[in-house]
């Protein structure tokens, strides 16, 4: 790729050309113009022309895809930096591994007050158990160790670390060895990033941005709260990136809403609004989701924090105060609870009113048909991860262990959620799930379960588009005039028309369809290579050497 050289300034225009633009407004452009932040037109190589010598820099695309940035919907920001600077355990694939790689972790930082790592997966391993305290005891030396499972609802600790939290034995969700679930999960996950230094926190934090923008990620909502993080972190990562060019930050602070009062402290930093991670229940891997009838390894129907009635509470302060209500619900009981709580505040407030602000729930994992229903009747969009199916689902993945295999079936049904209308917005949960915004589109493409698939181009609006709506912005992500200039150049092959139908397929390619095409994202093929990112007007990534 080559550019005619000019200052980096934020009202500079910019004549982009030679490559595919991704766009509604014509499916063969080729060029797009920007200025002052924003797209001002797109359209074919002959009329680029008009506007060669009236800009202060011409791009030649030398045939890449610009489409735009992707929004990832579920981020933990400082968590995903520490994951990716710290001890990953998500590539162990026996326990050995595992403890291997905190014994070498712990000796690479004799420094740090307590030892963080993060990804560890039992389900995967053919021990089919975690780590006992007494491993981790002696792996990590007698230090403070803080190990939360892949879902980050439950983990395994040191003794050493359990010693800084007074009275955790007593605490709702103690076992003597076995992971740390609810309260005493939270209390010692507390005492662990208490001890990160504000260094640590934004090494980390920019270590996650960066990684994000250089995938083509321009926007991340940043689900933050009191149970996984503290105000310190949340107002922090904001400040961090209004200062810094990089991706934008929307924040959300999971912390139940009363009254008109409770609504201006959550703006007061810099929330916009009371949603993601505020549980409703907790995840299947941990055997914390809510569910109507037992897990089928596990003889109880996990854990309950909030009801119908706790959820209407929230949902009707929240409208009230003109505020986004959200929660995070996985299992079938949870998602139930919230269809019953949103239901009790329409009729309190009315139904209109309720859609208005556009609720949205989180995972939204094991939903039914009158819970799709009721998503739809009440404008909640459900803000998903494919890559839990990737990760987990199939015939004998852990969603089958976990509930049997025919209710495992019914997970994460996109084409259904689709089909009722309800907006869907992609994301990672990372570090759940890595950052990868064209893998998480494979992965609704060819989710594991056939009749859950949607065509590329939905799931590839589900992580653009999706995001900017969840927000409450219907102008945005989209490379249109008027649009802000958030967007992303790609090395790729060929371009094609994917749906989960092979009957549409083999006609897809053909260009008289009049629809943009998107790589192709069939399993194996390589996936597009991000070579810039762009917010608002400002490259806020760029590969080396392109």
């Amino acid at each position: 790729m080559t550019e005619s050289a000019a200052p980096q300034s934020e009202h500079r225009t910019v004549l982009l050309r030679g490559g595919e633009v991704h766009s509604p407004a014509d499916p063969f452009a080729t060029a797009m113009v920007v200025e002052r932040g924003h797209i001002a037109w797109v359209g074919s190589e002959g009329a680029a022309d008009a506007f060669a010598t009236g800009v202060d820099e011409v791009i030649d695309l030398e045939g890449a895809l610009v489409t735009p940035a992707f929004t990832d919907a579920h981020v933990h920001t400082t968590a995903t930096g520490l994951a990716l600077t710290g001890l990953d355990l998500s590539g162990a694939r026996i326990l050995a591994d595992a403890l291997r790689l905190v014994r070498e972790h712990s000796a690479a930082h004799p420094a740090d007050k307590v030892l963080l790592g993060h990804g560890w997966d039992a389900a995967r391993w053919p021990e089919q158990r975690p780590p006992s305290r007494a491993e981790l005891d002696e792996a990590a030396g007698g230090r403070p160790l803080y190990l939360p499972r892949i879902d980050v609802h439950s983990a395994v600790v040191t003794t050493a670390l359990l010693d800084l939290v007074p009275g955790v034995t007593g605490l709702t969700g103690y076992h003597p060895d076995a992971p740390l679930t609810a309260a005493a999960h939270h209390a010692v996950r507390a005492a662990a990033h208490g001890a990160i230094t504000p260094e640590q926190r934004t090494a980390a934090q920019r270590a996650a941005l960066a990684r994000a923008a250089s995938l083509g990620i321009g926007t991340v909502h940043e689900c933050a709260g009191p149970d996984i993080s503290d105000e310190d972190d949340f107002t922090s990562l904001l400040a961090l990136a209004e200062a810094e060019a990089g991706p934008r930050v929307v924040g959300y602070w999971a912390e139940r809403v009363a009254n008109a009062k409770d609504a201006r402290r959550i703006r007061e930093l810099g929330a916009i609004g009371a949603a993601g991670d505020l549980f409703v229940d907790g995840s299947l891997g941990s055997h914390t989701a809510c569910l109507h009838a037992p897990y089928a390894d596990a003889g109880h129907t996990g854990t309950a924090h909030l009801d119908a009635a706790g959820v209407a509470a929230h949902v009707t302060a929240c409208t009230e105060a003109g505020l986004q209500a959200g929660f995070h619900a996985i299992g079938d009981a949870a998602l139930t609870a919230v269809a019953e709580g949103v239901r009790a505040a329409a009729g309190t407030l009315g139904l209109g009113r309720v859609r208005a602000a556009r609720h949205r729930v989180e995972h939204a994992e094991m939903l039914t048909p009158e819970t799709i229903a009721a998503f739809a009747d009440f404008g909640l969009t459900a803000s998903v991860q494919p890559a839990f199916d990737a990760a987990w689902g199939g015939e004998d993945g852990m969603y089958a262990q976990r509930l049997g295999a025919d209710r495992a079936r019914t997970l994460n049904p996109y084409a259904a959620l689709l089909r009722a209308g309800v907006p869907l917005a992609f994301g990672s949960d990372s570090p759940v799930t890595p950052l990868d915004p064209w893998g998480t589109v494979r992965a609704a493409a060819f989710h594991r379960t056939p009749e859950h698939r949607v065509s590329v181009r939905a799931a590839f609006t589900a992580h653009t588009r999706g995001g900017w709506r969840a927000v409450g912005r219907d102008d945005a992500g989209v490379l249109v005039p008027g649009a802000p200039a958030d967007y992303a150049l790609w090395r790729t092959e060929e371009l094609v028309v994917q749906a989960p139908d092979d009957r549409v397929a083999r006609w897809s390619t053909d260009p008289r369809s009049g629809t943009p095409g998107l790589p192709d994202l069939t399993p194996g093929a390589e996936l597009p290579v991000c070579l810039r990112t762009v917010v608002f007007g400002q490259t806020v990534f760029e590969r080396p050497n392109e």
